[in-house]
């Protein structure tokens, strides 16, 4: 599997939502310092079910770790998971759209491909 490839995969299986991709920015852009859901909710300006919805996501992608507290960090379990998250953050900086089609078409499958067939040929 070439390096877009494994991106892509990593992309459409780690995260069920744009929400959770910008979490994981945020928590990375805060170097693994410990964030409060509700330092999360004010900073994303997102509601406390999509922050909570998206760190129970992250946590099982193995991207971040929460404490008794509720403070969640940005910590990979591996290095291969670190890579790929930085990889996916730069590739969401660069082209949102794209990785939002990526997060979608992972997310519902079905509905994909049953808008596709209404594509016009030049549109892939």
């Amino acid at each position: 599997m070439d390096a877009d490839q494994e991106l892509a995969s990593f992309i459409g299986g780690a995260f069920r939502s744009v929400w959770a991709l910008e979490l994981l920015c945020d928590l990375r852009r805060h170097g693994g310092a410990p964030r409060s859901p509700e330092q999360l909710v004010e900073s994303l300006r997102a509601s406390d079910l999509v922050v909570r919805t998206s760190l129970a996501e992250l946590m099982a992608a193995g991207l971040v770790s929460v404490d008794r507290d509720g403070q969640a960090s940005y910590a990979p379990a591996s290095g291969d998971l670190d890579r790929l998250a930085a990889a996916a953050e730069v590739k969401y900086s660069k082209s949102p759209d794209a990785v939002r089609r990526i997060i979608v078409r992972a997310a519902s499958p079905g509905l994909t491909a049953f808008s596709d067939a209404f594509r016009l040929g030049g549109d892939k």
